[in-house]
């Protein structure tokens, strides 16, 4: 019953994707008026967030920011679904690199690096990045609650040949690669929300906000490069990722170093152009336990 179900989902999805480009953004703009409007999506949650994160913006600016994000939003959900049956040239005219001789330069010292981003502007079409690299690709993922969706995900993500890892196996997975002799890059999405019962708190947006500290402990554990990933939205459909190293060796980091740095990276991108974040995340609903340290530059 599962299988069935899974193949009724991707049937209906791939069809869903073969829609050209200029018709799917119709449906964004359909599906903005829909989210915004009808159901409001989150709505409470973004602007929620969107006034505790900019405390100093007008109502006016605020809503201009919402509306905007929905927008976008909604490309990004069309988008998602156009992975199903893009074609790598097709990805190509619309998802570009810069800096890309970063890459060329860790494979010529035989270098092993974290790549680390935040949900920002589409994420989802990183999906032909290993073809950037010889090392290969270890994208951390969290198992979907729902089995046949997880499944569709999963088929989805791994077009391009990625080591889709849960994160609590990444670490022996990068060291089964190093004994084999074989370069890899781990991809932390870092912006995502922990357990109430994490240590690390620290300033983001203007609010005490807990990170997931595995882009630390494994990059110092592991000595490797760390890279920031910046994503562009140039035009409707069309981005630009931007590398940016900001360690050559973590191992030779201080404690929090690398946390801070990378939080100041997603930080830096989000005020920047605000709304390509995924607002409508309910990423302050944590407090800071009164025993826990805030840790700060």
């Amino acid at each position: 019953m599962r299988s069935l179900g899974y193949y009724l989902l991707f049937s209906v999805t791939w069809f869903i994707s073969l829609i050209p480009f200029w018709l799917i953004y119709r449906i964004s703009d359909l599906l903005y008026y829909f989210n915004f409007y009808l159901i409001r999506y989150r709505k409470k949650v973004v602007f929620k967030n969107l006034r505790l994160s900019f405390p100093e913006k007008s109502d006016e600016e605020i809503d201009k920011i919402a509306r905007a994000f929905y927008r976008h939003f909604s490309d990004f959900l069309v988008e998602s679904i156009k992975c199903i049956s893009l074609s790598k040239r097709g990805h190509a005219r619309r998802f570009t690199y810069q800096n890309t001789e970063l890459i060329r330069q860790l494979e010529a010292e035989n270098r092993d690096f974290a790549l680390v981003s935040a949900h920002y502007n589409n994420w989802e079409w990183m999906l032909f990045f290993p073809s950037q690299m010889i090392h290969k690709f270890i994208a951390i993922y969290r198992p979907l609650q729902n089995k046949v969706v997880d499944r569709l995900s999963r088929r989805i993500r791994g077009r391009d040949n990625p080591a889709l890892v849960p994160m609590e196996h990444v670490y022996r997975e990068a060291l089964n690669y190093r004994s084999a002799k074989k370069l890899y890059c781990i991809w932390f999405l870092a912006d995502q929300r922990p357990p109430l019962s994490n240590r690390f708190w620290t300033t983001f947006l203007n609010q005490e906000v807990s990170f997931f500290e595995g882009v630390e402990k494994l990059s110092r554990k592991l000595g490797l490069a760390v890279v920031f990933l910046d994503i562009r939205k140039t035009s409707r459909g069309h981005y630009e990722a931007r590398l940016i190293k900001l360690f050559d060796n973590a191992a030779q980091t201080s404690e929090n170093e690398v946390m801070l740095r990378c939080i100041h990276e997603m930080e830096k991108e989000i005020k920047e152009v605000p709304e390509f974040w995924l607002w409508s995340h309910n990423r302050f609903k944590h407090k800071r336990p009164e025993q826990v340290k805030l840790i700060t530059p």
